[in-house]
């Protein structure tokens, strides 16, 4: 097998990375640029495809250094995250440095002594004007490290048995489009649609059944894969899945033959349990929407995103389709691939339905202005959020929903046959909404714009309960929990700690803010410490009028409060009151199936 250093002078640009302090969380990284330019820009890019937040990965690199041969090379620092060497063109530019990695999350990197990840993003600098030639990664072991094993989606060139040694890419998108994940982990393969499948899982508990998580995997990307292709080929040659299991986590993010997630360790599938738990099947469902992605968001893309500007935000406002339209498949798919039966999907899916109606902000944002703003407030969220916007992904998976059922209702076809025609007529490339349009038109027999330009560019209320009802499922109102009630989103711990105050509830009214500590409350005369929310409805009774007793920066405040009383009351202060839809859209909903063969014709 030729070595790294052989290999190296193949490839244009080159990047060795080596975990050299494990406990300072240290990668060293050496970047060899064979041609240098006289001016030779460098740069780290300040976002990663997939997350649509500007990172500022620069903050973590540090001791630049170049040199040609034994010459140092001045290296001028032009703004945050970009460099200027002044070098000969005729030989080598060597770079050295050192990126510290201490973020557990699936976007940058991260190293310790018993794991290490990155992404390119994070660690690797972009050489200007070399994007496109081949670019080599060698992966380097050390006394530290030489008892791990590594995984990437990258091309192995020269690799020993554990990993270690020099993968290439195609350019500077492919290489960082690839994460790395190293350490002891467990790892097993199976075969879908003909292309090989690995899954690595770091931080699992000795209880955890791997055979399980590999056959109900299988089945997702079995199905996703007859979902776009039938019996053909994916676009693939081969794909990875890296899970990193902690106490408490939940996340993933998306690449093109791989991808990188997070759950709880108590969330993976144990052994000797037959049912899956609700943690387990949530676990399920990101394993279906990120390997969704591979499809529609890393192959059928916004337009917008036809090649990826790494130096700023990247807007759309296509998010509600590319993240919102995964979500609607994610659930699906388990369904098709007889992981959930039809109770756990209304289930799942009422969840969502209720995430969409308790926000008020979606009375005040579009879903496709809450794409563009992605950059700025879904990836921002604080006190105002839920009254400021929506999310794209739950509002636009209920875009999917009301488009599928639509188009069932009419029997020309289904959101399936459109997804599948976006993905021909694009080519599994850039697409546009204008290309949604045109193939919904298409197939549906008549324009559904007017459809579109309520839902996504307007703020009108989905037609939730009719178009379900056709589909043999019944929406139901519910009785929401105090906390919807009163218009608050809390902690409670020994005390109530108000994070959110909802837009026109009794809270807001009652000049309750986010921030305050609830302690107490006042009624009739008498004074009660409370702990929890529910302590509210214990001491006040039958009372409709009490004075909260709030702590707010150091001062104690007493606010007159109104009690909603349950009969009276809707599920929250930006709730459907005064609107037409409330009779068929209740802010409190629950999913129940009423005619099963109807049902089992949509779901499939």
């Amino acid at each position: 097998m030729p070595t790294s250093r052989t290999r190296s002078t193949q490839a244009p640009v080159h990047y060795r990375v080596e975990a050299t302090d494990l406990h300072a969380r240290l990668f060293t990284v050496t970047l060899t640029v064979a041609h240098p330019q006289a001016q030779q820009e460098l740069s780290l890019p300040v976002w990663i495809p997939g997350s649509y937040l500007v990172r500022e990965f620069s903050k973590n690199l540090q001791r630049l250094d170049a040199q040609q041969g034994r010459r140092a090379v001045p290296l001028a620092q032009l703004d945050k995250h970009r460099w200027q060497a002044t070098c000969r063109t005729d030989r080598p530019l060597v770079v050295t440095y050192e990126v510290c990695a201490y973020d557990a999350s699936v976007r940058t990197a991260w190293l310790d002594a018993a794991r290490g990840f990155f992404n390119g993003t994070s660690l690797c600098l972009r050489v200007h004007g070399q994007e496109d030639a081949l670019h080599a990664l060698d992966i380097a072991s050390n006394a530290a490290t030489a008892h791990w094993s590594v995984a990437t989606g990258l091309a192995p060139q020269a690799v020993d048995r554990k990993g270690f040694g020099v993968y290439v890419a195609s350019g500077y998108d492919e290489l960082v489009d690839c994460p790395v994940e190293m350490g002891t982990f467990w790892s097993g393969r199976f075969t879908a649609g003909g292309v090989p499948h690995r899954f690595v899982v770091a931080g699992a508990a000795p209880s955890f059944d791997g055979k399980r998580l590999l056959a109900d995997t299988r089945k997702i990307c079995e199905t996703a894969i007859r979902f776009w292709h039938g019996k053909g080929k994916p676009p693939m040659k081969s794909y990875l899945f890296m899970l990193n299991a902690v106490q408490d986590g939940y996340g993933g993010l998306e690449h093109r033959n791989s991808t990188a997630l997070i759950c709880g360790r108590r969330d993976l599938p144990r052994t000797g349990e037959a049912r899956a738990s609700e943690g387990y099947t949530t676990l399920l469902g990101l394993i279906s929407h990120e390997y969704f992605h591979t499809w529609n968001v890393k192959r059928l893309r916004p337009a917008e995103f036809a090649r990826y500007d790494y130096s700023q935000e990247n807007y759309t406002q296509l998010l509600w389709f590319f993240e919102g339209f995964t979500s609607y498949y994610d659930d699906m798919l388990l369904r098709r691939a007889g992981l959930i039966d039809d109770a756990t999907y209304l289930k799942l899916l009422a969840k969502a339905t209720n995430q969409v109606l308790q926000t008020p902000g979606r009375s005040v944002q579009t879903v496709a202005q809450a794409s563009f703003d992605a950059w700025v407030k879904y990836y921002r969220q604080d006190e105002n959020t839920p009254n400021a916007t929506v999310s794209y992904y739950t509002k636009g998976s209920l875009v999917a929903l009301c488009l599928d059922l639509t188009l069932r209702r009419e029997g020309k076809a289904t959101l399936d046959d459109v997804m599948r025609a976006l993905w021909q007529r694009c080519a599994g490339g850039p697409m546009t909404e204008a290309d949604l349009r045109t193939e919904l038109a298409t197939l549906a027999g008549r324009s559904l714009d007017q459809e579109l330009d309520q839902w996504v560019h307007g703020t009108a209320e989905l037609p939730l309960a009719d178009l379900l009802a056709v589909h043999g499922v019944a929406l139901k109102p519910e009785q929401p929990q105090l906390a919807q009630r009163l218009g608050l989103r809390v902690t409670e711990n020994h005390s109530v700690q108000v994070k959110t105050v909802l837009r026109g509830g009794p809270a807001e009214k009652a000049g309750l803010a986010a921030g305050d500590e609830w302690l107490g409350l006042e009624v009739q005369g008498q004074g009660w410490r409370i702990a929890r929310l529910e302590d509210v409805a214990f001491y006040a009774g039958a009372a409709t009028q009490v004075t909260a007793v709030v702590a707010r920066d150091g001062r104690l405040l007493q606010l007159p409060l109104a009690l909603p009383t349950p009969a009276s009351a809707k599920a929250g202060p930006a709730g459907l009151r005064g609107r037409k839809a409330l009779a068929t859209t209740p802010d409190t909903i629950s999913l129940t199936a009423t005619d099963n063969a109807a049902l089992g014709r949509w779901l499939g």
